[in-house]
């Protein structure tokens, strides 16, 4: 188990990642405020982030948080997955928004966040799974053999991220109307 008591730095990522979701929130609320959608942007960013979601649901079907290290799926391709489906959502929403501002705001929250995230993922990892992430991390690990699952999909929460991503086009379409 990960001992944040012994490290002050984990201490303080862990503070940060655990306002991720309501800054995110805070953050879309800004955004959709300067956010000057046209219909090009969205036709030109709506299909990196249909992309970014398709990933992050590829990841989410394979993934057994806690309880593994997971080396199937795109996690044979990379080691965190979920992040880089992320990043290319936030990539669409930032070419469909079409304001550079927003590209500052988002593309800002996105690289503070996910590389918080990632640092504790892998301390965590490193603390529970010790040998096994070693060899993942060193590209040893077999690839696994698990096959997508939806019910790991839901688990895993995967819908919350699909319906902002709804929600996030929808808006932008109600703001280019």
């Amino acid at each position: 188990m990960l001992d944040l008591e012994s490290d002050p730095r984990l201490q303080f990522l862990f503070r940060i990642a655990r306002r991720r979701v309501a800054t995110g929130f805070v953050v879309a609320a800004v955004v959709f405020v300067f956010a000057r959608p046209t219909w090009r942007s969205i036709l030109m960013g709506v299909p990196i982030a249909i992309l970014g979601e398709s990933i992050r649901v590829w990841a989410a079907g394979h993934l057994i948080k806690g309880q593994e290290v997971t080396t199937s799926g795109p996690y044979v391709f990379v080691r965190h997955p979920l992040y880089v489906g992320s990043a290319l959502l936030g990539l669409g929403f930032v070419v469909a928004a079409a304001s550079l501002f927003v590209a500052v705001i988002v593309l800002g929250y996105l690289a503070l966040m996910i590389s918080v995230a990632i640092r504790l993922e892998e301390a965590t990892l490193r603390a529970e799974f010790g040998d096994a992430h070693a060899r993942y991390v060193a590209g040893k690990s077999p690839a696994g053999a698990r096959r997508f699952s939806v019910r790991r999909v839901r688990e895993n929460r995967e819908y919350q991220s699909l319906l902002g991503l709804l929600v996030s086009v929808l808006v932008l379409c109600l703001l280019a109307a």
